[in-house]
């Protein structure tokens, strides 16, 4: 495997230390590749330089801009026209689904985009199938990403946690070990050309006050005082308010049956401790 990441963020940068891990052989994109605070072993490239020989495999981080997707922008002819190219991966977000009401979805619902930032995930996602009738292509629908150093645990430490209620509003979650864990077990198939849908969630969505309690308790503080969600939105960033107008629960037990890959993490409450218990 010849792995190149396409945007080296927080999850790019787990998937590459788990392939190198592997044996894989990885290099990724950077806009100032000089500057990426990249893990040993990957080979770093400007974005927008010509790919190496012998790629098999490639995973965009990157999402969508007012334009289209980035990546494709400047590499969708090389991709396509690749001899040696097996497999893509691209990371696109639960939000493809609109609100639910809290109802549940999974690998097969329609999508149903209610903000302009998942129509272009919707867009780049069709986008990408493109690629299908050459290659396998798995669109991973991503939900709530936490790990070491970005989780409730340092919401809590910072002071900045609020314990938000809204009765009946549950967020989908999955940690980024995980994240890494699927996309490496989806890219290992040996796959036809086509496309697949896949879900990086975990098994039990949860609403924010049940989180922020729980981080609450392993760092043994005193749980923030719960906040109406009325009172919270008036404080509430544009970004914040748009996550929190979606409600729906997403189910991941196609997708883990599919890899043959099981959660490390199946709740936030095994994410959380194992966070914790690294120091994290």
């Amino acid at each position: 495997m010849h792995l190149v990441i396409f945007g080296l963020g927080y999850s790019g940068a787990e998937v590459a230390r788990q392939a190198l891990a592997r044996g894989a052989r990885v290099s990724a994109t950077s806009r100032e590749p000089g500057r990426a605070a990249a893990p040993p072993g990957v080979g770093m490239l400007a974005f927008g330089a010509t790919l190496p020989e012998g790629v098999t495999h490639v995973l965009a981080t990157a999402p969508p801009d007012q334009a289209g997707d980035p990546v494709l922008r400047a590499y969708g002819t090389e991709l396509a026209d690749s001899r040696s190219l097996r497999w893509v991966g691209y990371l696109s977000t639960t939000g493809v689904y609109g609100d639910r009401g809290g109802a549940w979805v999974d690998e097969a619902s329609a999508v149903a985009p209610g903000q302009d930032r998942s129509r272009r995930r919707v867009a780049a996602e069709e986008a990408w199938a493109g690629l299908a009738d050459r290659v396998a292509v798995d669109l991973f629908r991503v939900a709530g990403i936490y790990g070491p150093g970005r989780s409730a645990l340092d919401e809590v430490r910072a002071g900045r946690a609020r314990r938000v209620v809204k009765p009946g509003h549950a967020f989908g979650r999955i940690h980024l070990a995980d994240i890494a864990g699927a996309v490496l077990a989806a890219a290992m198939q040996d796959l036809p050309a086509g496309v697949r849908v896949l879900h990086l969630a975990d098994d039990v969505p949860a609403e924010n006050t049940e989180v922020v309690a729980e981080a609450a308790r392993l760092l043994e503080v005193a749980s923030p005082p719960e906040v109406p969600f009325e009172k919270a939105l008036a404080g509430m960033s544009e970004m914040a308010r748009s996550f929190w107008a979606e409600n729906r629960r997403v189910s991941s037990a196609r997708t883990q049956e599919m890899l043959g890959y099981r959660w490390r993490y199946p709740s936030y409450r095994d994410g959380l401790r194992a966070i914790l218990a690294a120091g994290g």
